[in-house]
Order: C-alpha cells, then structure tokens, then sequence
C-alpha cells in the first residue's frame, strides 16, 4: 500500500488571484478519502498537482506506492484515441516508454528491412517483454472482457469515441483497480455511470487494498466508501481545506457544528477586540489632562495593536449560492409524439406521448441509446418545422432512426450535452460568448452579463473562455445559456455528473419554477425524485414505461 501527504500546498492563477492557500492533508494507507467542494475550487487543479502535472508556487507533496490517475476528461474522449492508447495511459510509466519505442520500431519495420532495422525492433521487442508489456496486454484483456464483453484482441484499434461516456470510463477503472499501482486517484469516477455500475463501484472502492483519492459529487456513493471526507473551502485569500475525520453520514452535522464554533469564536474575538478599545479611547481621553495616565494609555495602545496584529478567528467559508431561472414558455398540449421509433441498431420500436409540463426521466444502462433518443428530439425529431430548430449553435449529429418522432406547437427543444461537447464556444470568454448573443439569445452588455454570471457563481470567471472551465462550471454555463435561449423543451443528458451539491439542488429547483416540458437522462438517484415519469430502455432492447426508477437494467443484448 502507498500513501499521499499534501503540505502546505498554494497555487495561483495566471492572472495573480490565490487559487490554493496552505491546502494540507494526508491519505494514509488503504484510505478512501474524498475531495469535495464547490465546482472551480480547485480539486481538479489540487489533483494535477498532486500527480506531477503542475508544480505548486508552495508547500510539497510526498508519496509512496505507484500512482495510477483517472483524469477528469475519461468519458469524453472524442479524438482518434485507440483502447490499446487509452489503457496506456493509465499504465505504469515504464511500459508507456517502451510501446512508444516498440510503435516506433515497427513503423521503421515498414519502410526498410536491413539488419539495423530488424536489430532495432528485436530489442524494442525485448524491453516490451521486460518492462511487462505482455502481461499488461493480458490484464488489459481481462479489462475489456469485464468492461466492454469483448477481448482486447478484438478491440485494441477501436477508437474510444465509439464507446460510450460510461464504457469508458468502466474501461479505465479496470484496468487501474487491477494494475501494480498502489495509489489512485480518480477525478470523477462516477460520471457516467449507471446505477449498476455505480454500485460495482462502491463495492470495488471498499474491497480494494489500495489507497484512494477520489473527486465526487454523488452522495450515495460519498455515504458508502468516504472514510475521510477533504473539503475544499472558498476564500476571499485563497481556498483552504478542512478534514472531516469520519464518514459522509455524519460530514454535515460535523461541519455546520464547525460553522457554528466559528461563529462563538468571532463572537468572543470582537466583544474582546470592543473592550479593548473601549479601554485604550478611555485612558487616551484620561492622559489628555492627566500625565500619570500616559503610560497606561500606551500600555492599552500596544495590547490592542498585539490583539490586531494576531487577527481574528478563521473566518467561515464562503458558501456559494447559484440562482437558475429557467423560464420556458407555453405550449400546445402534446410536446412531443413518437410513432414507431427505432433507434438504427439500439432499441426495438416504442410509441412514446409526453405532455406539456411533464418531467420524464430516461433510464436504463449505458450504451442502450438514451442520448441518441435525446439528440433526435434535440433536432426537431423526423422531421422538423423551422418553429421547432434547436435553440444555440451547436451542430447536433443526427441520428439514424426509423418512425416519427414529432414535436408539438411551440416547442423550443434546448440540448444540454453530456460531454459538453460545444466547438462553437472554444477559445471564447464567458463575457464574449453572452456580449455576442445568436440566434436565439439576445446580445447583453457587460454589466447585465456579469449579473446574470454572478447568479451562477461565474463571475469570477467571465474573462476565462469555455474551454478552461471546470467540468462543473461548463455545465452550469450550459443551463445558463439554455436559460437566455427560450427554449420550452429541456433535453437534458446527465445535467447533474458535474455539478456539486449547491448547484445540483439549484437545477432542481430551477426546473421545479420552469414552465415547460423536461425530458432528463439521469444515473443520479437522488436528482430522479423529481419526475413525474419514467421511460426506461431495458437489456432486452425494448422501452417501456415504469411508474418508479428502475436501475437494474443490465446492457443491452446485441452483438458487440
């Protein structure tokens, strides 16, 4: 087993703004310690630095054990990335060095074939098998046969973009909760996980040996794995870290406990900081005319100045308060009619009405086809009048069907993507992308902008472009532009994987005020009590209605 000591750690942004101040803990051996906070605190920086990525401006880390890393990106990759690259990646670093060199040498085998060559690739060859390379290749294959139900084999040139967001990162779980490293730390394990999943891996985080740090916001799964709870706490000179030495069950009651001792102890620190003053202003007023008083009155001068130079208590974090105000509007009574839909190669046909004001939740595992269900309403459906064209600019893949799926008068379909894939807002700033307004979301000026940031506690990021945020700062973004757009259809595909705490109760109530229809695929348990129905996509490739969650549905029989 291995272990992590963070001491002392402080990091600022390129702007000069203290991220990190004094952040200081330790994951003993065997731990499971979960980092928490607000989305844009830090945790994912405070993990980079952790894993060698960034150097802190103070403080050190130490540890012991190999470090395996799950980044926070797994799940969304949308490149030319292979499986046999993506189970590299999370590999020890010597058998990275040597498939580099082994890639290499049998790219050199390609274009010539003289003895230096052969040479060449013979040792490369060698240092495969040394550094271990052939017994990661078998492991890899017990990784995709539990992850994917197909040997590695016969997928190690697949791109991972065809996997889905859950596929993936199952895939990499694996292949880190078996491999040599006796350290992990997982940025976000849970993400787009299903609930079957979710719980395989509860009961791998509490079977395994090895020492974890894991980046959650899923309650359920902080409740039955955290032996020790690391928050990450807003403040104005840097954010700091406090550690709840028990459980996720008893971590509120223990910090708001916490809040209130501050709160004695400030109480104390400013009737002591009154009666001081009170003390040093009555001997000033006495020395005036009385001599023999000076030198008390300096005295009480230099107590006070000592008290003021020590400071008062810590003062209590700041709590961040994010304000939705998802409006919508009416619209006919049917918002959306489907007649026969087959998704191409997913799910058998179903017929599905759905009423203006309902919330329907989409259910079922990963990989059956509920985003593809989104994404075709998202277009319009079949075939879309220009009322009913996605709100943003987005280009929205289509999505081979067969059937109609229709939606009603005045339905405005607004899309919030899991992968918060959006090209059109890269390089961008969040002031630029609102100032700009598009097609159907009007252009504002600088201050009402910073307002309606400030609602989504973004304001400190309006000069940062899209694509630097946070995970969870993206998706509050996204519902953000979804509220300018006027959209009276919300599609929303696993809105809550990124969103902390505070901002996920905020998407509740905000879709609790809005006037209009949700259709949400979700894996969160806690955030589907707020529907009124339940479309499930079951493992025998049919859909069908539930008048409660289901969460037992296995993956989908189809050939793979």
């Amino acid at each position: 087993m291995g272990h992590v000591d963070v001491a002392g750690i402080g990091f600022e942004l390129p702007d000069g703004r203290v991220l990190l101040d004094d952040i200081t803990f330790r994951v003993g051996d065997g731990a499971k310690v979960a980092l928490v906070g607000a989305n844009g605190s830090g945790k994912t920086t405070l993990t980079r630095i952790i894993a060698g990525d960034l150097k802190p401006h103070s403080g050190s880390i130490g540890r012991s054990g190999g470090l395996g890393v799950m980044r926070q990106f797994i799940g969304s990759v949308r490149d030319e990335t292979t499986v046999r690259d993506l189970l590299l990646g999370v590999a020890p670093e010597r058998i990275q060095t040597a498939a580099a060199k082994l890639d290499q040498a049998e790219l050199a085998m390609m274009e010539a074939d003289d003895e230096k060559t052969q040479l060449r690739y013979a040792h490369a060859v060698s240092e495969w098998g040394e550094a271990g390379g052939y017994d990661a290749e078998v492991l890899w294959d017990v990784c995709t046969t539990a992850a994917l139900g197909i040997p590695f084999d016969n997928c190690r040139w697949r791109e991972v973009k065809t996997l889905s967001g859950g596929e993936q990162k199952r895939l990499v779980l694996e292949a880190l909760l078996r491999g040599p490293d006796e350290v992990l730390m997982l940025d976000e394990p849970d993400n787009y996980l299903d609930v079957p999943g979710k719980r395989w891996l509860e009961e791998q985080l509490n079977a395994t040996q090895k020492t974890v740090l894991y980046i959650s916001h899923d309650r359920e799964l902080l409740a039955n794995t955290a032996t020790r709870i690391v928050t990450v706490e807003l403040g104005a000179a840097g954010n700091t870290a406090w550690t709840h030495g028990g459980g996720f069950r008893t971590y509120h009651a223990a910090r708001e406990h916490r809040f209130e001792r501050f709160e004695e102890l400030r109480k104390v620190w400013d009737d002591e900081h009154a009666k001081l003053r009170a003390q040093m202003l009555m001997y000033k007023q006495k020395a005036a005319y009385n001599s023999d008083m000076a030198s008390r009155y300096r005295a009480a001068q230099t107590r006070l100045r000592k008290f003021e130079e020590a400071g008062p208590p810590e003062a209590i974090p700041r709590e961040q308060k994010v304000s939705m105000r998802l409006t919508g509007g009416r619209t006919g009574k049917r918002a959306v009619v489907c007649t026969g839909v087959e998704l191409t190669g997913l799910m058998k046909p179903f017929d599905l009405e759905v009423w203006y004001g309902e919330r329907v939740a989409v259910l079922g595992s990963n990989g059956s086809g509920k985003s593809h269900f989104l994404r075709l309403l998202a277009n319009g459906g079949s075939d879309p009048d220009i009322e009913h064209q996605p709100v943003g600019e987005v280009a929205i893949p289509p999505v081979a069907h067969t059937g109609n799926a229709k939606l009603g008068a005045r339905v405005r379909p607004g899309w919030f993507a899991q992968t918060h894939e959006h090209p059109e807002l890269v390089g961008k700033t969040l002031l630029e992308i609102l100032h700009r307004g598009d097609d159907h979301r009007e252009g504002m000026g600088r201050e009402l902008a910073s307002r309606k940031l400030d609602r989504y506690e973004l304001a400190h990021a309006a000069e940062q472009t899209f694509d630097s945020l946070s995970g969870g700062q993206q998706a509050r973004f996204q519902i953000l532009l979804l509220e300018l757009s006027g959209a009276t259809l919300l599609l929303l595909d696993e809105p809550t994987d990124n969103l902390d705490v505070e901002s996920a109760e905020a998407l509740e109530e905000g879709l609790d005020s809005f006037d209009g229809t949700v259709l949400a695929v979700t894996h969160d348990r806690w955030f589907s009590r707020g529907f009124d129905r339940f479309l499930v996509f079951g493992s025998d490739g049919s859909v069908y209605e539930s008048p409660e969650p289901v969460w037992d549905e296995g993956r989908v029989e189809r050939a793979r």
